[in-house]
């Protein structure tokens, strides 16, 4: 009996550490993969920057100007953080892991619409809420440099639609991303920030 009753707490000490030495090697492998699709992504986004850069500077007009889903279209830059950012057009999951997405459906500079860019707020938009109104945001295109003032933000629920609509004739760049900021998963809210031009220069007139 005591032989067979230590066999048994033996055996359910080898199950133990099997199970531990599963989740640890699990965990590691989480890691892991965590860790490859955060340089991956890292190197995507200073592949599109480069990119994106080349692209500003390549001096088209605005009639000429037709991105296609998919294609790095210019740069977003945010003083206040230091950053440059390349701007891609469409907002689908592989569109945001190369930079900040551009809404398809809405506007560009100069089309006296609503701009709608959105972005992870673990990655390009990191500590965009440190942003305060009247802070910079400014948008570089092959037709121009368009600088924005941030007037306001707000906090809605992530099935509102209300955000995305037609400001015409009225400019507006909107920039969106999850929230809360720190949410570990799907975040139940987003993070609007809305900005209104200032003033630009190049291309097709100011």
């Amino acid at each position: 009996f005591c032989y067979m009753f230590i066999t048994g707490n033996t055996g359910r000490e080898a199950m133990i550490k099997k199970i531990s030495l599963l989740f640890i090697a699990g965990g590691f492998l989480f890691i892991a993969c965590a860790g490859w699709q955060k340089l991956k992504m890292d190197a995507d986004q200073k592949y599109a920057l480069r990119k994106a850069e080349k692209v500003v500077h390549s001096e088209h007009k605005q009639g000429s100007f037709h991105p296609v889903r998919g294609e790095v279209v210019g740069t977003l830059e945010i003083p206040a953080l230091k950053r440059k950012l390349p701007i891609v057009e469409g907002a689908s999951p592989e569109d945001l892991e190369k930079g900040v997405g551009h809404y398809s459906a809405s506007a560009y500079p100069k089309q006296h619409n609503q701009i709608v860019l959105s972005g992870h707020r673990d990655t390009v938009f990191r500590q965009i809420g440190t942003l305060k109104k009247g802070d910079q945001l400014i948008i570089r295109l092959s037709y121009g440099s368009f600088s924005y003032t941030i007037r306001r933000m707000k906090i809605v629920d992530k099935d509102d639609r209300s955000v995305i609509h037609s400001t015409a004739p009225t400019e507006e760049l909107v920039l969106t991303t999850c929230y809360p900021f720190r949410y570990v998963g799907n975040a139940p809210k987003r993070y609007i920030i809305y900005a209104y031009p200032e003033h630009s220069q190049g291309g097709d007139g100011k």
